[in-house]
């Protein structure tokens, strides 16, 4: 992205994060699509750093875990104790080579709107300005809280002053310290070397490197970016939201610049991992997660959500829920219809009106309209599901396959005991159920003869409306047999 490469970046992500009231840690709540320490990761890796390091420390563990799982190239550093910014760094750097050259970034993993493309913009206008440090700053209305950016008469930063010890004249400073830096790697070893605990807070912070570089004839300067949200953190849940809603919002906003029609953004949530081509419409209360596309001319919703689902072009969903399938160009699927994972449609094929499927495939051109369970199955091309079918997929132990040949038809109400196959142009007879195969040309019937026996109603069902309607049925009946006075004489 950028020919001004860091050597490392540094992730703070140990904080206790006790705000959140969550037995999970902080950076592991999400929002678009991604965990907080996640959005970092990916803004950070755009970079190309040599090396990227997450300190860790509350519930290292599952932080660990989540991080092999998203990026296994990302290196962790535990902060034993939290004793500060300064700290957190310090445990940082263990994790790569001692006496390593070049720029260091420090970010942190609770501010999950910084994009790269600032980064990139911070790392370049360091070595620009050949600053031994750089500081992301913003200019906000309301800096009550922020530590404040003290300028210099060379328009370099002179200071940060925290609120709580700014003077009446710094309060009114209005571009604050947003905690993200670039760091010449030796200024930063050898200010961090020199930190002290004398502060109230009994903590090593970050910020004295700073000081302590300024003090040594060090250039220290600043980059504002122009939107202070990419600087806002999380520490409670009322902030998560916020950001979660902005995110989205952002999210939104890009992706109809780009061609994509959505009804109502107020009610339409899309993780910023989704990818939607031109021409996608999104109609009300639709939500859409993880690695779901779409193509061109595809409409989705209204009441739809769909997690890492692959949708082709100009398909239809209506009030779906879907994840981990895959559905081919002019699909349609629900209204009210269930997509478990596994289930493939293929080119114009259906999934209608109370379908649940999973670990199904359906070929192109194939249909099942309506009230059916589809598990473990393959269901060919131009095949037709008849309503109320039943795939018997499973024996109470085991799960059994069902394959449904090319242009087939199975009538409504018929049961499949898996394992079977029912082959290319066969017939079932509505009500069926089946037990064994059917070969290509055949029709199965397996049910009881009907047989309807008289009077029972009368017998069984005495004294209720049922049998009294009965009785007048039958009565009108023998009166209408029965030839009428015509009046005339002999």
């Amino acid at each position: 992205m950028t020919s001004h490469r860091p050597a490392a970046v540094v992730i703070m992500a140990a904080g206790l994060g006790t705000r959140m009231k969550s037995a999970t840690p902080k950076v592991l709540h999400e929002i678009g699509g991604r965990s907080l320490v996640g959005h970092a990761v990916v803004t950070a890796r755009v970079l190309a750093p040599e090396h990227l390091v997450v300190v860790v420390g509350n519930g290292r563990e599952l932080v660990e875990a989540h991080l092999q799982a998203l990026d296994p190239d990302v290196k962790t550093a535990v902060q034993e104790q939290q004793l500060g910014t300064g700290d957190a760094v310090r445990a940082g750097l263990t994790a790569v080579p001692a006496e390593f050259e070049g720029s260091v970034v420090v970010t942190s993993g609770d501010v999950p709107l910084l994009q790269s493309e600032t980064l990139a913009e911070l790392v370049a206008e360091h070595d620009k300005q050949g600053n031994a440090v750089t500081v992301l700053t913003a200019r906000v209305a309301d800096p009550t809280g922020y530590g404040r950016i003290v300028p210099g008469a060379d328009g370099t930063v002179a200071a940060i002053v925290e609120h709580k010890d700014a003077t009446p004249e710094q309060r009114q400073i209005d571009e604050i310290n947003a905690g993200i830096y670039v760091f010449d790697a030796a200024t930063l070893r050898d200010g961090l070397s020199r930190l002290t605990t004398d502060n109230a807070q009994g903590e090593l912070y970050l910020t004295d490197v700073l000081s302590i570089a300024r003090n040594d004839g060090k250039r220290v300067g600043a980059y504002v970016t122009e939107d202070a949200m990419q600087t806002e953190g999380v520490n409670d849940r009322v902030q998560l939201a916020a950001l979660r809603a902005e995110l989205n919002r952002r999210t939104l906003d890009k992706l109809m610049r780009a061609g994509v029609t959505i009804v109502d953004p107020n009610t339409t949530w899309v993780d910023s991992t989704v990818v939607l081509a031109q021409d996608v419409t999104l109609l009300p209360n639709t939500q859409l997660h993880g690695a779901t596309t779409a193509g061109s001319g595809t409409t989705i919703g209204p009441d739809t959500t769909l997690t890492d689902v692959e949708i082709g072009a100009n398909a239809t969903i209506i009030r779906a829920h879907g994840s981990s399938s895959v559905l081919g160009d002019g699909a349609s699927v629900g209204p009210f219809a269930y997509l478990r994972p596994g289930t493939k449609v293929g080119v114009k094929g259906k999934i209608g009106t109370f379908v649940e499927t999973k670990n199904t495939s359906i070929g192109d051109g194939a249909k099942v309209p309506h009230l059916t369970y589809a598990g473990d199955a393959t269901i060919g091309e131009g095949a037709n599901i008849g309503a109320g079918t039943i795939f018997a997929n499973y024996d109470g132990q085991k799960k059994y396959p069902t394959v449904i040949g090319k242009h087939s038809f199975i009538g409504s109400n018929s049961v499949i005991v898996a394992p079977r196959t029912v082959a290319d142009g066969a017939y079932l007879a509505a009500g069926t159920a089946l037990t064994e195969d059917v070969e290509p040309g055949e029709i199965a019937v397996a049910r009881g003869r009907q047989r309807n026996i008289k009077g029972w109603v009368e017998r069984k069902r005495a004294g209720t409306k049922t049998a009294q309607a009965a009785a007048d049925a039958l009565a009108e009946g023998a009166n209408a047999a029965t030839p009428g006075d015509t009046g005339e004489k002999a």
